[in-house]
């Protein structure tokens, strides 16, 4: 690894930092923009020699906390996972904030916006690139604060103001495992990722519960997903950058750089290839049942980070890895593209109300369909290549049939609701009025650039790896099954497209109505958190403000003062008394005293 490189990735921190302190004015927005397209180009320098010699560098700069047992440092770890994600970060993150120099221009308040999503994206960068737990907890914690002050960004619509109080509130499920692991490893071994990765035999199963905790909330898995719908109340940018290059992946991305903690327990691993598996069916069935098209192409990240964790299970991270990066393009494109067609349907996001915008917006539906089939794993787009491969992955490791069927499945249904965006979006009839929508520079330039990785960045990474020979063979019905799934899935489309058409109100089919409601986990979550809200809440007033602030406040004070208020009454009535009393006793002493 070149030693140009510690200077490069500092060069894109600090530039970073400063453009989010640039005043606002005419042409800082074309600044932060032309920044990013320059720290990208930057960036993928330190590529050439990570892939001529795939070495490692640590960087210790500053100390960040001392104390009696160990020195913590920020320190800067550069390897294949840092070097080659933040490349992927900084293009997509530049692409969005082109398009959001479009889609936010009427916002009063667009230059702040800016600046938040490259907080996001540096936040995101720490984590990344952090050598210890606890300077990956800032950035964990940052990507948090981030995605609560972007999803309310909207904060007059009540929605959005839920929405991002329940990310809020769902992601602290994580922080709380993340913790609990931070905790442990300070306790038992180090925080330094380094040495713990190299004592990693000896860590026990209560750090790696913790980090399965992590990645559940951060990635919004099964049982912990209902978030990741709701966020899509937040501008469309935010999605995009929350779904491909951020938040959502960081869970991921934390079991993959800690993998082999996780590969010592054979318990965690088997977790990890059932929650994946159940997350990616799970969530691909869900986006059947939805009509917004937000929530359906939300609904597709889960399930493929529900792939991902699915082959962190089969101990292949770097697969995940390789699904991950590929999918980032393609889904930002998706987004994106989305909120182009809402923008010229006059924020109309439903499914069923849109239509004909092949005509309407040529270029735009054409990026959609590439996005689409990239989802679908077609051959030779970006996502085949992670995608096909993880399939073959799967049909040759020792995995459970539970397992690989019900991938197979969730492979048949992405390719369903890719095909339904396509015809009902598309090429259905229109039924809502289009506002005129001319696709500009702004609008075109970064769908083009995303469209282009979405079509090459499979072929890119396959040719410049090192290629090795396949060492096993299989018949040709396993090889081409994962092709075999997307083409029955798009078969299908058609009978799913029979739910979205226009007809009279109809009684609910029970498992429509199950995934729809996303398994219903809204009402066990809200009715657990309400009782014990509600029984804290009496515990405290009863015991607290009816007895003992009562008692030792107002009442007790009452009470005293009372009762010294009668006895100063008593006194001033019996004062005659006193002094009759008083005045004997003092003539008998002086009587009786001699002279």
């Amino acid at each position: 690894m070149s030693m140009t490189t510690p200077t490069i990735i500092l060069t894109i921190f600090f530039s970073l930092i400063i453009s989010t302190t640039l005043p606002p004015s005419k042409h800082s927005l074309n600044n932060i923009k032309h920044t990013l397209m320059l720290m990208f180009m930057i960036s993928t320098i330190p590529l050439n020699s990570l892939l001529n010699n795939n070495c490692e560098l640590t960087m210790t700069l500053l100390p960040l906390i001392i104390t009696p047992t160990e020195n913590i440092n920020i320190t800067i770890t550069l390897d294949m996972l840092s070097l080659t994600f933040i490349p992927v970060a900084l293009f997509i993150t530049w692409s969005i904030t082109e398009f959001s120099i479009w889609y936010m221009s009427s916002d009063p308040n667009i230059n702040k916006f800016i600046k938040y999503l490259i907080t996001f994206l540096i936040t995101m960068m720490i984590i990344i690139t952090a050598n210890n737990m606890y300077q990956l907890f800032i950035g964990w914690e940052g990507v948090g604060i981030m995605s609560f002050l972007l999803i309310g960004w909207w904060e007059a619509r009540s929605n959005a103001n839920t929405a991002a109080l329940q990310a809020i509130i769902y992601n602290r499920i994580g922080d709380i495992g993340l913790i609990l692991t931070t905790t442990w490893l300070i306790t038992f071994s180090s925080m330094n990722m380094q040495e713990l990765l190299i004592q990693y035999k000896m860590v026990n199963l209560i750090p790696t519960i913790g980090l399965m905790a992590a990645a559940m909330g951060k990635s919004a898995q099964f049982s912990l997903h209902p978030w990741l719908p709701a966020a899509m109340e937040g501008p469309t940018p935010v999605s995009a950058l929350l779904h491909s290059s951020t938040m959502v992946v960081a869970g991921v991305f934390l079991l993959i750089r800690l993998h082999p903690i996780l590969n010592n327990s054979y318990t965690m691993k088997t977790m990890c290839l059932i929650l994946g598996a159940t997350t990616t069916m799970f969530a691909a069935a869900a986006a059947i049942s939805q009509h917004d098209i937000k929530k359906i192409i939300a609904l597709s990240t889960t399930s493929q980070l529900g792939l991902m964790m699915t082959m962190l299970g089969l101990n292949q991270p770097t697969l995940a890895f390789l699904h991950m990066t590929t999918h980032s393009f393609f889904k930002a494109l998706l987004f994106l593209c989305s909120g182009s067609f809402i923008h010229s349907l006059n924020n109309e996001q439903d499914l069923r109300m849109m239509g004909n915008l092949l005509k309407t917006a040529p270029m735009t539906s054409s990026f959609t369909i590439i996005a689409s089939l990239s989802l679908m794993g077609m051959p030779f787009l970006s996502g085949f290549y992670s995608k096909d491969t993880i399939i073959e992955t799967m049909t040759n490791s020792h995995v459970n049939l539970w397992a690989l069927t019900i991938t197979l499945i969730a492979t048949t249904l992405s390719a369903s609701y890719s095909m339904q965006i396509i015809l009902l979006v598309l090429t259905g009839p229109s039924h809502t009025n289009t506002s005129p929508h001319k696709e500009t520079k702004n609008t075109i330039s970064p769908l083009m650039r995303l469209t282009l990785a979405s079509i090459l960045m499979g072929s890119i990474t396959k040719l410049s790896t090192l290629q090795t020979p396949p060492m096993t063979t299989m018949p040709k019905t396993v090889k081409l099954m994962a092709l075999t799934m997307t083409i029955l899935g798009v078969a299908l489309s058609k009978d799913f497209l029979q739910t979205a058409l226009p007809r009279p109100p109809q009684k609910s089919w029970t498992i429509n109505l199950f995934f729809n409601q996303l398994a219903f986990f809204n009402i066990p979550h809200r009715a657990m958190t309400m009782s014990m809200l509600k029984s804290s809440q009496q515990i405290s007033t009863e015991l607290m403000d009816l007895w003992t602030l009562e008692n030792w406040g107002p009442k007790g004070l009452s009470k005293t003062f009372t009762q010294l208020a009668l006895l100063s009454t008593q006194q001033k009535n019996m004062i005659k008394n006193y002094m009759t009393t008083f005045t004997l006793t003092l003539l008998i002493f002086l009587i009786l005293t001699p002279a």
